[in-house]
């Protein structure tokens, strides 16, 4: 027999403060403090930190990742960077345009699958950035914004003359209250005039080398960090745009001339080139237009001293350590599931069939019968005069250290 639903609400009046207090959210963050080996402190102006700011920061309690109490098992895992900063808001329409063919699972106009584990994903819209930064003049940083199409964090700025909005890739610790500046351009007149008539290159990196800011590779310091580097001065900038990556001035061509031309005469006094070979003229005069960078691969090569480059380092520095915490936040990312080729039949793999989970003594291929890795190398032959050092690679080896 079924009994009548007792008035609760009027016998717990007294309880409902109670449960309020009681009561907590779905998934609660926690944060804890991460040490990392990368730092991003160096002796430029404007990016070192004080320690009297390090020290601040730490009793405030601020760490660098945000870990949650696993309310669900899809939060168990979950480790995001610390972003309080960033903007929550939408985007400036008017500077995106919608992706699209992001759901059409890596097909072609035929319905073939072109580019395996892809498809699905939540609905985008491209950010128009800014890699060239050919404006000139003071820009304003209205907010800092998370692009969804990379890595790392992207800037909203505002011209303080002409009022136009654009999108740059934003340098780790920029905020929203700073003043950036693109010398593409050239250096301003006010600027030579402040400095008594005549470039003084110590003086002009005081006042120009500082975060956010993009200079010629030849007007920055060395060891400055940069990022957005442009392999030439008409492209813009290419390499070190993910989140975290940066390059490493490491010496500039004009003063490595100037050393060996000492060392090959003797007499730092009295240089004269007629007393040179023609060969190493020539020489010389190729390597005074380059400098020496090094990036984040560690490959070092050489750049046009008349490419620029935005010093301090992409931001976002934490994105290698962050965890989905669960397969759902990869489909919303539009990457579909990997299946090992050893998992597969043999008509479907080189490496299927079998009745264990090793593939043999076959060479490891692709799907298609391609050799790879294990020391097959798929570089081309033809080295990139401008690479002095290329990057290491292990070609297979297992790295010292992992089973």
């Amino acid at each position: 027999m079924l009994q009548p639903r007792l008035p609760l609400r009027r016998i717990c009046c007294q309880c409902q403060s109670f449960g309020n207090v009681v009561r907590k959210g779905y998934a609660t963050r926690v944060a804890e403090p991460v040490t990392t080996s990368r730092s991003t402190e160096t002796a430029t102006p404007g990016l070192a930190s004080t320690s009297q700011d390090n020290k601040l920061a730490q009793s405030k309690g601020d760490s660098a990742l945000r870990r949650y109490i696993p309310r669900t098992p899809g939060t168990r895992h979950l480790i995001r960077p610390r972003a309080d900063h960033l903007w929550k808001g939408r985007p400036i329409k008017s500077l995106t345009y919608p992706k699209t063919g992001h759901a059409r699972g890596g097909r072609n106009r035929t319905g073939r699958i072109t580019v395996r584990h892809r498809g699905g994903g939540h609905k985008r819209r491209i950010r128009t950035v800014d890699f060239a930064r050919t404006e000139p003049g003071e820009q304003f940083v209205e907010r800092i914004e998370r692009d969804p199409n990379r890595s790392a964090h992207i800037a909203l700025l505002r011209n303080v003359k002409t009022k136009k909005l654009s999108y740059i890739l934003a340098a780790e610790g920029m905020r929203a209250g700073d003043i950036v500046t693109s010398y593409r351009a050239g250096i301003p007149e006010e600027l030579i005039e402040s400095m008594g008539g005549s470039v003084d290159m110590g003086l002009l990196a005081s006042r120009t080398a500082y975060r956010g800011n993009c200079l010629p590779l030849g007007m920055i310091p060395v060891g400055t960090p940069i990022f957005n580097i442009a392999p030439d001065k008409e492209s813009y900038g290419k390499f070190a745009r993910s989140a975290g990556t940066h390059g490493i001035i490491m010496g500039k061509g004009e003063d490595t001339v100037q050393k060996e031309m000492v060392k090959a005469l003797g007499d730092a006094s009295a240089l004269d080139l007629q007393a040179l070979p023609p060969d190493m003229l020539r020489r010389f005069e190729k390597a005074k237009d380059y400098v020496t960078v090094k990036l984040t691969s560690g490959e070092i090569r050489l750049i046009d001293k008349d490419a620029v480059a935005t010093i301090g380092i992409a931001s976002n520095i934490h994105f290698k350590d962050t965890s989905l915490g669960k397969a759902g936040r990869k489909r919303w990312l539009g990457i579909r599931p990997t299946t090992r080729g050893t998992a597969m039949n043999t008509n479907d793999h080189p490496h299927g069939g079998g009745r264990g989970k090793s593939k043999g003594n076959k060479t490891p291929m692709s799907p298609w019968g391609v050799p790879t890795k294990s020391g097959y190398k798929t570089r081309r032959k033809e080295k990139n005069p401008l690479v002095v050092q290329e990057h290491p690679r292990n070609y297979g080896k297992r790295r010292r250290g992992y089973a």
